[in-house]
């Protein structure tokens, strides 16, 4: 292990958020998670409470500080959340020893969202949840309890979408699929970017990019080696 690399993993990292960003989505999250209180206050309860998880609120930091990351989406919210809630019951119901299903679950959880294309951190929560308070949630049953995710999950995405709209420079939901250049538009040639080309593009991006700069600046990097040796092995 280099410890000096380790060390230096603790430096903080300082994205160029502005002050004004980073207020708005404080505000955004706070609102949208008292929001969901209240609708579960007046909301229907059966034989049953609506509670709000505690993984929720991790979907709010992705939901309202980062929105436009891929991992904020409505089918990584919904599909994590609902495909982690399997992942947690089966394994709490299953396996007696509580710490063994915990560490099962989030697994589970994760290889599951891997597949079915909707990874989102705070699904993993949501599953380590219904193992750690198995003994509140098994009375309820597996029906009830996909409610309660479900409604967790879809309130916050219908607060997304509401109160991202009102934000200037924020749109939410985002559709990630790669789009073909004009039939008419020609890449320039011969242009080298710098790492100060990249942080002043992200400067002028009105929201947080989930990705370092560092990542960035290796992705162009490979790309411009692919370029030049498109047959060729890329070395990372």
């Amino acid at each position: 292990m280099d410890f000096k690399e380790f060390f230096l993993s603790f430096k903080t990292h300082t994205a160029p958020v502005s002050h004004t960003e980073k207020i708005r989505s404080s505000l955004a999250a706070g609102i949208a998670i008292l929001l969901l209180g209240i609708a579960f206050k007046y909301l229907p309860h059966f034989n049953y409470p609506l509670v709000m998880l505690s993984s929720i609120a991790a979907s709010a930091v992705l939901l309202f500080a980062i929105p436009h990351s891929p991992l904020a989406q409505p089918w990584p919210l919904m599909g994590g959340h609902f495909i982690s809630t399997i992942a947690g019951w089966l394994c709490s119901q299953n396996i007696s020893d509580p710490l063994v299903a915990a560490g099962c679950a989030v697994g589970f959880a994760i290889l599951l969202m891997h597949y079915f294309n909707c990874l989102h951190p705070p699904g993993a929560a949501t599953a380590l949840t219904l193992v750690l308070l198995s003994a509140q949630f098994h009375p309820m049953g597996w029906p009830w309890v996909v409610c309660i995710v479900l409604a967790n999950a879809g309130i916050s995405m219908v607060l997304a979408m509401l109160v991202n709209n009102l934000v200037p420079g924020r749109y939410y939901p985002v559709r990630h699929a790669s789009q073909p250049p004009p039939p008419k538009y020609t890449p320039p040639k011969h242009v080298q970017l710098e790492r100060a080309d990249i942080e002043w593009a992200l400067t002028q991006m009105d929201g947080v990019i989930d990705v370092s700069e560092e990542d960035l600046v290796e992705i162009y990097q490979l790309a411009v080696e692919h370029v030049r040796n498109p047959d060729g092995k890329v070395n990372a």
